[in-house]
């Protein structure tokens, strides 16, 4: 079975069974870009679903819509709201246009699921018209660029949990390892003793400051210009409709959403995306050192820093026999990568706005969820497969602390930077222990002195 709709292009032909029409139906036929349509992220099919419906109350209530087609509207956005019909949002994520036919995806799905609650077939749109009931007084400009953002508040909201996780699980890997005796490296030389525990905490307490930044940036997005409608001149739209229905966004969302205050600048401004961008890359940036750290503190077993033990999850290799390799690590390292060569797509689609709107906002789309959706599976699989199973190899790490150069810095308020200079190169060039200069030969401390001063309190929390 099938229908044939027409625009002002021509007609199409269409299955009977698809709830998008014939506007959608071009776009898929014009955008084979990344081969990975809309309805891959749900909360922005979702986030569609809500900023319709907030656009047919505000019109039903201003007397612009007739009632009965605005709740066959509401009726039919709260399915979206619910999940229903996503496969029916077929377009390409990267599309020119500036994402019309992904609004026009979302006008012709709600129009044709409200018209079979009236009885009606799809197709009828003299009943509930894609454009001139569902679109009333709204913009391809203002309607993607407001469900875009709250689709971003929600995606962000489960990557924030991850990232939560993540710190909850440094910070328990923390207390587990509050009494592993280790040396701390600069400059990838020895430095100065330190727990293993110290190291974990301070990995969690660098997450919880990107939970802070990403949470600061995400109540940036709820500054939206819902009314604005092609440029920010509200043309189309009833008085009064850009507050009512950016204050039934609110209610509908339980967030607090704002409604610009120069809506020219806000339809034009993507400046929100490059700073959103920004965070994500400062994350994976973080990320990147961390497990560049987990991977380094892990390598071994025989001839490597050997410090801690992974989760063994997979051979390693297909030559050499009982290799197990950091792969979790590696896996979210090339996921970093990624999200930092995106941000610079951001950048560039950011800058390239002209005159009263860009244009680019589909790739700043497709870059960001890609970004926080891929962040959020890598995050967790650090956390599951990698942190959580983590262990200490305390009597090595204790043995290297003691057997090292390094710690001869404890002794520097005691016996003065050059002669702690002096006994190290001795050190260094007899290979000698620290405990055999210092107590056994040039005996310039007791062996109850040596016992006080490299003891496990002191070398974490050095006294002097």
């Amino acid at each position: 079975m099938a229908r044939i709709e027409r625009d002002s292009l021509g007609e199409k032909e269409l299955p009977d069974i698809a709830y998008y029409g014939v506007q959608t139906l071009r776009g898929k036929e014009n955008f084979h870009i990344t081969g990975i349509p809309m309805s891959s992220e749900p909360y922005f099919v979702k986030a569609f679903g809500y900023v319709k419906k907030a656009a047919a109350q505000a019109n039903r209530d201003l007397g612009v819509l007739d009632a009965g087609i605005a709740n066959a509207i509401i009726g039919a956005c709260d399915r979206l709201i619910a999940g229903e019909m996503c496969d029916q949002f077929v377009t390409d994520f990267i599309q020119g246009g500036a994402g019309t036919s992904t609004n026009m995806n979302a006008n012709e799905v709600i129009a044709n699921m409200a018209l079979e609650s009236l009885g009606h077939a799809k197709g009828e749109y003299q009943y509930v018209n894609p454009n001139d009931h569902v679109n009333y007084g709204q913009s391809t400009n203002d309607v993607y660029p407001t469900a875009f953002r709250l689709a971003l508040i929600l995606r962000l909201e489960s990557y924030l949990l991850a990232l939560q996780a993540l710190q909850a699980a440094f910070f328990a890997k923390s207390k587990d390892f509050e009494r592993v005796l280790k040396m701390g490296r600069t400059h990838l030389q020895d430095a100065v003793p330190m727990s293993l525990g110290q190291e974990f905490n301070g990995w969690g307490t660098t997450m919880g400051e990107e939970v802070a930044r990403l949470s600061e940036v995400r109540r940036l997005l709820q500054e939206i210009n819902l009314g604005a409608t092609a440029i920010g001149t509200s043309v189309t739209a009833a008085s009064g409709y850009p507050a009512l229905a950016t204050r039934y966004l609110s209610d509908l969302t339980g967030i607090e959403f704002e409604l610009a205050g120069d809506l020219v600048e806000a339809t034009s401004d993507t400046g929100v995306y490059v700073q959103l961008s920004g965070n994500l890359k400062r994350t994976s940036a973080k990320l990147t050192k961390i497990c560049n750290d987990i991977r380094l503190l892990a390598s071994g077993p025989r001839c490597g820093f050997n410090e801690i033990n992974l989760p063994q999850i997979q051979p390693g290799s297909s030559i050499m026999p009982g290799k197990v390799n950091p792969v979790i690590p590696e896996v979210v390292n090339q996921t970093n990568f990624l999200v930092i060569g995106l941000d610079l797509t951001v950048t560039l689609a950011v800058s390239a706005g002209q005159l009263q709107l860009n244009v680019m906002e589909p790739v700043i789309t497709f870059a960001l969820f890609t970004s926080i959706y891929t962040m959020e599976n890598a995050v967790n699989s650090l956390r599951i497969n990698c942190v959580d199973g983590i262990t200490a190899n305390a009597e090595h790490t204790r043995d290297m602390v003691l057997n090292s150069l390094g710690i001869i810095t404890v002794l520097k308020p005691t016996l003065g930077y050059r002669l702690c200079a002096e006994i190290a190169r001795e050190g260094y060039e007899t290979g000698k222990s620290l405990h055999e200069i210092v107590v056994d030969e040039r005996k310039v401390l007791s062996q109850a002195q040596w016992e006080e001063i490299f003891s496990f309190d002191n070398l974490i929390n050095p006294k002097r």
